[in-house]
């Protein structure tokens, strides 16, 4: 495990805080930094590279080489967990949600997957709904042999321990604690860690992706009263996107000079953006936004 835990630490890219001087479209009232995670790593960037870090070497402290996971045919997490089977050495097994997509072309997601070494196993919905049950995990593991399973997301509690370090890394670059952390927030095991380890002082903003009412965050911890959920910037659900949107990441891409996509970072800043202009930030205030990496998952259509 010594060696591993080596690879990974060499392995780790900066993550620096960037100051955003004129980012949007029109000037706001707020200093926003943006912490850079999608600079961790070529392929396991951002979120993947904090939820994967503590989960493989768990993996190999269980004398487990192979990794099972559950992911849609667009997710980041497959992606990543692929990428990480090959640079660290283990086998890698997608459950990937549509039994259609089998016989089809793969999308460039999935084709990474595979050439990354990735065995692909196309599921019904209505089977890929039973991802957290025990039996149905118990027959995957027959099938397939022992192996390391992850959630869909990659969303644990491994995963929230290496989340939850953003927050003393950003205390030790900025040399203070921000007013507001924001991240973008799919399964939610980025936003728990940075609740869990954000000061009472440090207002948590969490931009849910998707549209779902009734979204919970993982796990039973009481929520602080410095969270708050944004549900008001999915643009219409999980990757679904609009012109609007579109636009402002292209504005905010030739402003700044950095790259985000439109599932998860660039929903965030536009939910900042208008926050912002709607005053909900006081004037002046710190605002640290997440950049989750996921650029494989970029449109083609902000070239």
């Amino acid at each position: 495990m010594a060696e591993l835990a080596r690879q990974l630490a060499e392995l780790a890219g900066n993550s620096p805080v960037q100051l955003l001087a004129d980012p949007f479209p029109e000037p706001v009232a707020i200093r926003l930094f943006l912490k850079r995670d999608d600079l961790l790593h070529p392929q396991v960037s951002g979120n993947k590279w904090r939820k994967l870090t503590y989960n493989l070497l768990a993996a190999q402290q269980r004398g487990l080489k192979t990794l099972l996971t559950f992911g849609g045919a667009y997710s980041n997490h497959l992606y990543a967990t692929a990428a990480a089977g090959q640079v660290f050495g283990f086998t890698t097994i997608g459950i990937v949600r549509g039994e259609e997509l089998a016989n089809r072309p793969r999308n460039p997601t999935l084709q990474f997957c595979e050439a990354c070494g990735m065995q692909l196993h196309f599921v019904s919905r209505v089977e890929y709904r039973r991802k957290d049950e025990p039996p149905f995990i118990k027959a995957l593991i027959n099938r397939f042999g022992p192996c390391y399973v992850l959630p869909e997301g990659g969303t644990n509690e491994l995963a929230v321990r290496g989340t939850a370090e953003i927050i003393p890394e950003l205390r030790a670059q900025l040399g203070y604690m921000p007013d507001y952390v924001c991240c973008p927030v799919g399964t939610g095991g980025t936003v728990m860690g940075l609740i869990r380890s954000a000061t009472p002082a440090t207002t948590v903003l969490g931009f849910l992706a998707l549209n779902a009412p009734t979204f919970q965050l993982p796990f039973v911890d009481p929520l602080p009263e410095n969270f708050r959920l944004q549900t008001g910037y999915s643009f219409g659900g999980y990757a679904k996107t609009t012109p609007a949107l579109l636009e402002f990441i292209r504005t905010f891409e030739r402003k700044t000079g950095i790259r985000i996509e439109q599932v998860y970072t660039g929903k965030m800043l536009y939910g900042i953006y208008e926050l912002a202009r709607q005053g909900y930030f006081p004037a002046g205030a710190t605002v640290v936004a997440v950049h989750t990496g996921g650029l494989q998952g970029r449109s083609s259509e902000l070239d």
